[in-house]
């Protein structure tokens, strides 16, 4: 039985200033998947996701959610005034007054411990968790990421990634992701979307990272450098991205 989508876009296209943004972008998503869409800077990848979520109407093309869809919006980054005495826990209150509700999501995203912390003193890596804590908070069947892993190190991306992966396992919700972290993205993603104004390939990060359009844009180098990166889950991880199991065939 094939699942009926949670958000599909069809022929979506925009226009600001005589300048086109996107042309002609369809994509569908269905529950438990984990799409990413890629791309170079200005391929229009936040303004889709922007149409997506409805806050930007598009010139022309149509936009399906299903009726009980619940969405959880992590934003590229997190601009407070640092004079702002401002606490996690307070900060989560602003989206949800549930306690119980702030203290699950802080338990999903392995940040307990900072619940009291102010905002300013906390490292990057930590910030993006607690964004993504807000986006739980929504109980969201499809998560929207826009560049989750925004001024992470690398060792904090894995960790980030791994744990977006955690998440769609344990809550069973769809992501639509938007990432320049090609390396770890190809690595979890089921489906991705090349993005450059128009769809360039989609499909399975194997046939993308071949495509001739994805090393047009890529190059020949860096899709090999992703190729040697990808992997085969044959493992399950915890919310730090530490392995709990393995469950490995030898020759």
């Amino acid at each position: 039985m094939i699942d009926s989508p949670l958000i599909k876009l069809d022929h979506i296209s925009l226009k600001r200033q005589q300048q086109s943004l996107l042309s002609d972008v369809s994509l569908s998503l269905i529950p438990r998947q984990i799409m990413t869409i890629i791309g170079p800077n200005g391929a229009g990848k936040s303004t889709l996701i922007k149409i997506a979520l409805g806050l930007i109407k598009p010139d022309s093309g149509s936009i399906f959610r299903q009726a009980n869809l619940r969405i959880g919006y992590m934003p590229q980054r997190l601009t407070l005034n640092p004079l702002m005495p401002l606490s996690v826990e307070r900060f989560l209150t602003m989206a949800s007054p549930s306690k119980q509700n702030i203290a699950n999501a802080l338990e999903l995203t392995g940040i307990s411990h900072l619940r009291k912390r102010p905002l300013h003193n906390i490292s990057g890596g930590e910030t993006q968790r607690v964004l993504l804590s807000r986006a739980l908070l929504s109980d969201p069947n499809l998560l929207v990421l826009d560049e989750p892993a925004q001024g992470v190190d690398i060792s904090g991306q894995t960790e980030l990634y791994e744990l977006i992966n955690y998440l769609r396992d344990t809550l069973g919700c769809a992501v639509l992701m938007v990432s320049h972290d090609l390396h770890w993205v190809m690595a979890q993603t089921d489906t991705v979307i090349c993005l450059n104004q128009h769809v360039c390939c989609h499909g399975h990060p194997e046939h993308v990272s071949n495509d001739p359009a994805y090393l047009s844009l890529f190059g020949r180098r860096h899709a090999e450098a992703v190729a040697l990166y990808q992997h085969d889950h044959d493992h399950q991880h915890d919310i730090h991205g530490d392995v709990v199991c393995e469950h490995r065939h030898h020759d």
